[in-house]
């Protein structure tokens, strides 16, 4: 028996092809695994209605880990448009599901690491090294909104003075998106982000909110930081806005190390840093619960380059890294991480975005060599 099932999600576009320069590394390094396929993505939502099968969920419940590549997401409207007409008229509504994913196995860390490697051209500048913690299951994206706005929701909120001004607006010219954040959510996340840096010696926390206009969110995320943050006391905690973490970022990026921030605010700054380093072809990430874990490139499925070979493999490839160091194979993490370091250093084998010719599967072969 293998020591390891892991699921395989290679979704649309060209997360397929990301997958399979991931496949060629991870076969070269050797990981007792059985890796087993499974079905995500819009072409299953077209014809299923579900983007996110229930096969699939069952498929992840007998893994230990999954791997996923990309997926299309559209808005609603355009969604229904491209739904089976067979299905249509049943009440079916698109829902993201890689979100879902995340609030399904309680990901509630999404780790996205961002360092420039020496020799790449896209470097914002050199020797910047990042680490954002982004809490993955409330906040903005909780998925709790309203069009049109029922009366039962709208009485609700009229209990609060700021939404006097509304009050007249017709229920189909209105639209609400909540931002929900828990005690735990919030507590659960500052502490991941502080146990990382205790245990790989980062030099700071920083916490990036908006806690001077989104007063009650804001508030509670910056009251449990500071509960955490005091069990850490040789950990500095920086706190910041985020409007004001796009700037000092571009302007300082050496001044930050570990971040952390609820679930829109973390996905902009991880967004934000990952350009700095190169964009998107290097944005690896995990998807991190207590006892699963799905890991991802960052990047879409970029349906206009499907089939052209011709996107950077490197985030899917240091997303496949960082499910190693999960699993606790980190001698095998680090050997692959020392191998697409050597890649990008070289300089002979680059992608379109680094200003080379190579394909994607050119460079999954580079990686396989170094080892």
């Amino acid at each position: 028996m293998p020591k390891y099932k892991i699921a395989v999600l290679p979704g649309d576009g060209v997360g397929q092809e990301v997958m399979e320069a991931a496949m060629i590394v991870l076969e070269k390094i050797g990981l007792d695994a059985e890796y087993k396929p499974g079905d995500i993505g819009w072409e299953f939502w077209c014809r299923e209605g579900n983007a996110l099968p229930d096969r699939t969920l069952a498929l992840l419940k007998e893994t230990d880990a999954c791997l996923f590549g990309a997926i299309t997401s559209k808005p609603k409207d355009d969604a229904a448009a491209e739904l089976d007409p067979a299905l249509r008229g049943k009440g079916l509504s698109y829902f993201s599901p890689i979100v879902r994913l995340r609030q399904e196995f309680d990901l509630y860390t999404a780790l996205r690491p961002c360092k420039a490697y020496p020799g790449n051209p896209l470097n914002h500048r050199d020797g910047i090294d990042l680490v954002i913690f982004r809490e993955n299951t409330e906040g903005m994206y909780a998925g709790v909104e309203f069009h049109p706005l029922t009366d039962i929701v709208r009485n609700a909120l009229a209990t609060n003075p700021k939404m006097k001004p509304f009050v007249d607006v017709p229920a189909s010219d209105i639209a609400v998106s909540t931002r929900i954040m828990t005690r735990k959510g919030c507590s659960r996340i500052v502490k991941a982000a502080f146990d990382y840096a205790r245990k790989n010696k980062r030099r700071s926390v920083t916490v990036v909110e908006k806690p001077n206009v989104l007063r009650e969110t804001g508030g509670l995320m910056l009251e449990e930081t500071r509960k955490v943050a005091a069990a850490y006391p040789e950990i500095p905690l920086y706190e910041t806005n985020i409007d004001a973490i796009c700037m000092w970022l571009v302007k300082n990026p050496h001044d930050y190390d570990v971040m952390v921030a609820e679930n829109q605010f973390g996905d902009i700054v991880s967004d934000l840093s990952a350009q700095l380093v190169g964009g998107l072809g290097f944005a690896c990430s995990g998807n991190i619960g207590d006892s699963y874990a799905v890991f991802e490139p960052t990047h879409g499925s970029a349906p206009k380059y499907f089939g052209q070979y011709k996107v950077n493999p490197i985030a899917m490839i240091l997303s496949a890294k960082m499910m190693l160091d999960w699993l606790g194979e980190t001698d095998k993490g680090r050997v692959i991480e020392e191998a697409v370091a050597a890649v990008i250093k070289e300089g002979r084998v680059r992608t379109y975005d680094m200003g080379g010719q190579a394909k994607t599967l050119d460079i999954a072969r580079a990686v396989a060599e170094k080892i």
